[in-house]
């Protein structure tokens, strides 16, 4: 058997590597190691991100879109983890509280949790779900109004929808003029089973959505998901890939999934598409049916968590400024080293309406 060491012994000595610089168009300077008289291996090296045989535009179709020029970069994020009692009028006024604290901190983009407005559970969804389409929705008036009023961007959390003969898992953002942005319901839904730790299926009850929703505010493009929704990373990428500067997901993670998964599937979606995601809970309540995890962050597109929260009723207010995303795309330049001769992320809805 011939071995490592033997294989490699049987070549002659090598000269010494010295260091060469190259700059590359389509990413920073690239420093690689050549041999002396090897100028054709320094222009193979040099080139192999941008060799058209990577194909590396290919690795999205369609080809990955420019985030644009947001009318703030810079801005306060809030992230309301509200109590959630059985009491949807309250919830509203709790809600509408912690919303207009959160102005007064400086926020100018506001997010709720997932399913704010009642507790969370299958029970309770057909219940106290509201009709957002002809507008007999008292939480939705109450999102809208505050937003004019005060001039800011607010992901709505989410609340359960009636639409015609079926049930959603909706969020809303509204823009500073309170009209809505989007509509996102929910497109994977909650269907679990952890023997001897929880058990829960959205399906039994809900319908799933059948959209992406990215939508242009005064704070960013955001791609906006809810809770399970996190668990897909082709849906982040999607976004990403459709130059969205921000992720934000409403969710009520669990007391056996949030404490090894909350946290980790946040900074991943970050990390992997190099941009912003915020996340936001119910606080917890151990007397409910459903305990939710609590803990809302924001991670930054380094994968760094900028500010989070433990588990009670909180709202945190952090900063956003999205000339991190321009530099930490400069230091690890993935998009142009992904390898589209290999691998495609196919968006299926900019196909169909292209």
């Amino acid at each position: 058997m011939v071995t490592a060491a033997r294989l490699f012994s049987s070549f002659p000595s090598l000269p010494k590597l010295k260091s060469t610089k190259i700059f590359s168009p389509k990413s920073s300077l690239i420093k690689i190691k050549s041999r002396p008289h090897s100028a054709r291996s320094i222009s193979i090296l040099a080139s192999s991100m941008d060799s058209p045989f990577y194909k590396t535009e290919d690795a999205r179709v369609p080809p990955a879109v420019n985030m644009p020029t947001p009318l703030l970069s810079k801005f306060k994020i809030a992230l309301c983890q509200l109590s959630v009692t059985a009491d949807k009028e309250r919830n509203i006024r709790n809600a509408r509280l912690a919303i207009v604290d959160a102005v007064d901190k400086g926020a100018k983009l506001v997010v709720l949790p997932e399913i704010w407005n009642i507790p969370y559970s299958n029970e309770n969804f057909p219940v106290y779900a509201e009709d957002i389409d002809t507008g007999a929705s008292p939480s939705i008036s109450m999102l809208s109004e505050v937003a004019c009023t005060h001039k800011i961007t607010i992901v709505g959390g989410s609340i359960p929808e009636r639409s015609d003969s079926n049930l959603y898992n909706t969020c809303c953002v509204f823009g500073s003029d309170g009209k809505i942005l989007g509509k996102h319901r929910k497109i994977h839904l909650f269907d679990i089973d952890i023997p001897g730790k929880i058990t829960f299926k959205e399906s039994d009850i809900l319908k799933a959505g059948d959209n992406l929703t990215i939508v242009d505010t005064d704070v960013g493009r955001i791609g906006i998901g809810i809770c399970y929704d996190i668990r897909f990373p082709e849906l982040a990428m999607l976004y990403a890939a459709r130059g969205a500067h921000l992720l934000c997901y409403p969710g009520a993670f669990n007391m056996t999934t949030g404490p090894l998964h909350w946290e980790l599937l946040q900074r991943a979606r970050a990390v992997d598409n190099q941009l912003f995601v915020a996340t936001c809970s119910p606080a917890r309540d151990t007397s409910s049916g459903y305990v939710a995890w609590g803990h809302s962050t924001l991670v930054g597109p380094f994968g760094e968590v900028l500010a989070t929260t433990e588990h009670e009723e909180k709202t945190i207010v952090a900063d956003i400024d999205y000339s991190f995303i321009i530099e930490r795309r400069a230091n690890l330049p993935l998009g142009n080293q992904r390898r589209g001769d290999i691998y495609q992320l196919v968006d299926v809805q900019r196909l169909k309406t292209k």
